[in-house]
């Protein structure tokens, strides 16, 4: 009986939605404008959050690095006194690698020789904005990278200082385009150098190129770039990755016995984990969907509005049809659930035309922006309830008042 009563009903409201159409459409609009911006903006966030997750998944989460500095940047906060930390000069970086011997780790060596190098090969030749790193056997490893063609540097390279690279995979685009650049030989400041493999693209992160680089090895690198106070970096990584915090411990204690501080004293270098940066950025994400959530909410509460308002005119203009309905016996709660599921239905239309807009935006948007796109369960399930909410909230009201409508004065209505 329930049921065919509940049929009935979904019947005479879409009967209804059907002689209103133009108002249902407009409100149906106004719903899915609501739902369209919630979950557009969603959509955006979980491909941005996606992306960071796999990028710095590609950097190793299990990695983390010994620097001068924790931050690359360094706020000089009203007041505060800048603490300067000794650079990490060669000598101490070799110590360290030699002292730390925590199990399942591996520890590498590197130092950015220069940022402005010009690279030639035959005739041809680059713009002077090619980064050259010194690094050794486990730096590509270690910093998440993966060779596209060709292989990594050996321990033998390494110890023998052999003259081989391996190159960004903007060079094979760029100066070795139509060419195999494997065994190529190229030239840095007049020494040359047999290309031995190329890495997969990075793109850029924070507006530098990460495909403009050169790592040959470190010994070599140290030899043709004689800078003062060249600064090191270590980069550690963890094989077993429920290791990582007693192996950062391990670390920090190693270096402060290079440094010779005493116990007193702080640590004059930085550790970085590689997640604390996926951490920071993930936690501005957050902001990012409150801050939809705040755009969605107000949305859908203008088309809420919107919503009662229709419905209240609907039953306005219906008041005979009730009248007539009530003098043929029907309940209070049979006429205030016709109107209660006329409003459940343009409400989850329009949520439902809101979803497929919104995703469509969402992965418009992402594609734009080279984000890994996923479908956002979370933001669809999130619109069908607020949808749901909207109609119950916009709904109440008009079902009620055509319920509490006296048949007589109905009847009368014209």
């Amino acid at each position: 009986m329930m049921l065919k009563l509940f049929k009935e009903n979904i019947r005479i409201a879409f009967g209804s939605i059907r002689t209103q159409l133009l108002r249902t459409v407009l409100t149906v609009l106004i719903i899915a404008i609501g739902i369209t911006a919630l979950v557009s903006i969603l959509t955006v966030v979980s491909a941005l959050e996606n992306t960071i997750s796999s990028d710095f998944a590609s950097m190793g989460a299990n990695t983390f690095n010994i620097n001068q500095y924790e931050n690359t940047t360094r706020n000089r906060g009203g007041g505060e006194r800048e603490i300067i930390n000794p650079i990490i000069s060669y000598p101490e970086a070799v110590a360290f690698k030699n002292k730390y011997k925590y199990p399942f780790t591996e520890t590498s060596l590197s130092f950015t020789a220069t940022t402005a190098a010009e690279v030639k090969y035959e005739s041809s030749k680059t713009d002077p904005e090619n980064t050259v790193v010194g690094v050794d056997e486990f730096f590509v490893t270690n910093s998440g990278l993966e060779i596209s063609s060709g292989r990594n540097f050996t321990g033998f390279d390494i110890d023998n200082n052999a003259y081989v690279c391996i190159v960004g995979s903007d060079f094979e685009k760029e100066l070795l385009k139509d060419v195999n650049p494997i065994d190529k030989t190229l030239s840095i400041r007049g020494a040359k150098f047999k290309v031995i493999g190329v890495l997969k693209e990075k793109g850029s992160t924070f507006g530098n190129s990460q495909d403009l680089r050169i790592l040959i090895p470190i010994q070599v690198a140290r030899s043709l770039f004689t800078a003062p106070n060249i600064n090191y970096t270590m980069s550690v990584m963890v094989s077993k990755k429920e290791f990582l915090d007693k192996a950062i411990d391990n670390a920090t204690s190693t270096m402060r016995r290079v440094r010779k501080l005493s116990p007193v004293k702080d640590n004059n270098f930085g550790v970085v984990r590689s997640d604390d940066l996926i951490n920071k950025i993930l936690g501005i994400t957050q902001y990012l969907g409150l801050a939809s959530w705040l755009i969605g909410i107000i949305t859908v509460l203008g088309s809420s509005i919107a919503l009662m308002n229709i419905m209240i005119v609907s039953v306005t203009e219906r008041t005979r049809e009730i009248g007539v309905r009530k003098a043929l016996g029907a309940k209070k709660t049979t006429i205030a659930f016709q109107f209660f599921i006329e409003t459940l239905l343009i409400g989850q239309l329009g949520g439902l035309v809101g979803i497929i807009f919104g995703i469509l935006i969402g992965f418009g948007i992402a594609t734009a922006m080279s984000f890994d796109f996923v479908i956002p369960w979370g933001a669809i399930m999130s619109a069908f309830i607020t949808s749901f909410i909207v109609a119950i909230v916009s709904g109440l009201y008009p079902a009620v008042k055509a319920a509490k409508l006296d048949p007589i004065e109905a009847l009368r209505y014209e």
